[in-house]
């Protein structure tokens, strides 16, 4: 990858406080998240592999949606709580290309992959579901997502490394994210911009569409249903993945379809915050607490 100033060896990551008790408080803090969120995913993932019962579509993209967040999870929170506690708060010019590399790759990948499970939930409250949803058809949409999230993401990367960065390297963030990168960058920019707005339109933005249009079909197919306890139970099966693309894309879009002149890097590190370290956390309490079937396979699995 070519780099489009080779002065910056090396970026600082400002974080959130200089304060000392803050950042000590603050490392607890993720600490406790991270833990909760790496017990909570691979809990999750055993049951799924371990339950027959489970061998269901729905558990097939939820056990996905639980590495993805796994590994998400896992590519900000050790680098955040080494700048809590560390006075040494750089990270090298190749660990930022990494960082942001499989950072927006696994980000993309999440978006693609909730809309294969929106796709899922309106096959699911429709009739001949195990016909419809093979098994070759759930692998086809996993890797589609993990593809098309990497694609996108080495497309970004390298546009986004490509620019210089006129001898400054402080990123007021806690990673190496887009926003604080490209207020790094000088020169023009237009060329670049096009390309984010079109990543934003490939990756998020039409997801949305697909998840809105599987959403417009589902409630369709439940008005249709006659009893109100049919229509309380076909609900129910989407209700946890609608939480979780609120969640999820409320927060996305909130930062990165705003207009630049708008950006608050303050105001965008507690929101980013949000959905790279609390959101991989709250998937499997969203999937699980509501399930039966994962309470009947956690039961099994303690006894």
């Amino acid at each position: 990858m070519e780099r489009g100033n080779h002065t910056v060896t090396e970026f600082i990551l400002v974080g959130f406080t200089t304060d000392p008790v803050m950042q000590l408080i603050l490392f607890v803090v993720f600490l406790g998240v991270y833990s909760m969120t790496v017990v909570g995913n691979t809990t999750l993932l055993m049951l799924i592999c371990n339950d027959s019962r489970l061998y269901t579509p729905m558990y097939f993209f939820i056990g996905n949606l639980s590495f993805l967040d796994l590994w998400y999870s896992s590519v900000y929170t050790p680098k955040i709580l080494m700048t809590c506690i560390s006075a040494d708060k750089t990270i090298s010019f190749a660990g930022c290309i990494a960082q942001f590399f499989f950072s927006a790759g696994l980000a993309y990948s999440e978006c693609y992959l909730l809309a294969a499970m929106a796709y899922d939930r309106y096959v699911a409250i429709s009739k001949l579901y195990s016909q419809a949803m093979s098994i070759k058809l759930c692998v086809f949409l996993v890797a589609a997502s993990y593809l098309g999230g990497f694609i996108n993401s080495s497309i970004i990367t390298k546009r986004t490394f490509a620019m210089e960065f006129c001898n400054d390297n402080v990123i007021d963030d806690f990673f190496c994210d887009l926003l604080p990168l490209v207020k790094l960058a000088c020169g023009r920019k237009d060329g670049y911009q096009v390309v984010l707005y079109f990543l934003l339109a490939s990756n998020v933005i039409t997801p949305t569409v697909l998840i809105l249009a599987s959403y417009l079909f589902i409630i369709a197919t439940i008005l249709r249903i006659r009893s109100t306890q049919g229509r309380l139970k076909a609900f129910s099966t989407c209700s946890s993945h609608l939480i979780s693309v609120t969640l999820f894309y409320g927060s996305i879009l909130y930062i990165y379809s705003r207009p630049p002149s708008s950006y608050s890097l303050d105001r965008d590190k507690i929101v980013s915050i949000f959905y790279t370290v609390v959101f991989p956390m709250l998937n499997p309490m969203i999937y699980s607490l509501r399930n039966k079937n994962i309470k009947e396979a956690l039961n099994k699995l303690c006894k």
